[in-house]
């Protein structure tokens, strides 16, 4: 196990190493700057105040001594500092990090759990609804569902907030603080997750009823243990195993997706800190998100070989 860790973490590093190599080149072959906006909204684009403001942001000096600088403090995990912040890199990404991790990760079980429904009543009109309904909103742009969720269910019924991460001003703490988090969550997280559950829905309900015809399924129904015992322990468990190496592969396209889905809700993740630092020219901003988000689907690939060896002990990590 050690020796499998330290080879994906050594690979996982390289990648890493590659891909911010890769962004860095792209963002400065970019058109524009964070000097030549900055000047334009303080509305002083003389050439000199440009010329101070590259000075100050360290767009003067060769491209080859920049690329350096940031590989050399990627190295001692320094993200860098955002002038039009204020503040650095890692601190706006520590902030921003846990909203982003609570809405990919509720979206990816909103979807499992619409496949297990699913799974569980074949041939039903639930599974003909949540089937149709999942490639119904797969089809559907993402951010037509944002919209029409926002008008339907905020503004004309009023059953759950509009925008935003928690209730300004309400000063809740603990449980109701929770609670109202929870409630804010209900929109962004159900237009993420059903755009997603077309994908993990269908392939979690075929995963679960080929399992549901093996054996050692046979036999524990035959013993007569209840059946939500038999979907937990015998079928889900190891149903969900393709569901996790997809999921693995497309956490990516999870984070991608909730930029659009942060940006419409006001939900204060890295997503929507990723489109402001776009339209900013935030240079040092947008490259620390994508080294955050790279970094985490080279995580979740890893932790996704990991939990195989706890859903089935018959796979060999190492191997």
């Amino acid at each position: 196990m050690i020796r499998f860790l330290l080879s994906r973490l050594l690979k996982g590093a390289l990648v890493l190493f590659l891909i911010a190599i890769i962004n860095f080149l792209l963002i400065r072959a970019a058109p524009g700057d964070p000097a030549t906006v900055m000047a334009g909204e303080a509305g002083a684009a003389d050439a000199v105040f440009l010329e101070q403001l590259r000075a100050r942001f360290g767009l003067d000096r060769p491209l080859w001594e920049q690329l350096f600088l940031y590989l050399k403090g990627i190295a001692t995990l320094d993200l860098g500092f955002s002038y039009r912040q204020n503040q650095t890199v890692a601190s706006l990404i520590g902030d921003r990090l846990p909203a982003t991790l609570l809405l990919t990760g509720t979206a990816f079980a909103v979807s499992l759990v619409l496949g297990i429904l699913a799974a569980r009543r074949v041939g039903r009109w639930s599974d003909t609804a949540i089937t149709t309904a999942a490639l119904f909103f797969y089809a559907t742009p993402l951010f037509w569902i944002a919209l029409m969720s926002q008008i339907v269910f905020a503004l004309k019924l009023g059953v759950v907030p509009n925008v935003g991460y928690e209730t300004i001003g309400a000063g809740h703490s603990g449980l109701w603080r929770a609670l109202d988090i929870a409630h804010h969550l209900v929109l962004p997280a159900m237009t993420l997750g059903l755009f997603f559950t077309a994908i993990y829905a269908r392939m979690m309900r075929a995963s679960m009823l080929e399992v549901a015809s093996f054996d050692y399924v046979r036999t524990a129904r035959a013993k007569g243990v209840a059946p939500g015992i038999v979907t937990r322990r015998h079928i889900a468990r190891n149903a969900i195993l393709p569901v996790v190496t997809l999921a693995g592969l497309q956490a990516g396209q999870i984070v991608g997706g909730a930029v659009l889905t942060e940006t419409v809700f006001a939900w204060p993740g890295i997503g929507r800190l990723m489109f402001e630092a776009l339209a900013q020219r935030d240079y040092q901003v947008l490259l620390g998100v994508f080294f955050v988000s790279s970094a985490m689907v080279v995580l979740f690939n890893l932790v996704t070989d990991i939990v195989y060896s706890f859903v089935d002990p018959r796979i060999e990590v190492g191997a």
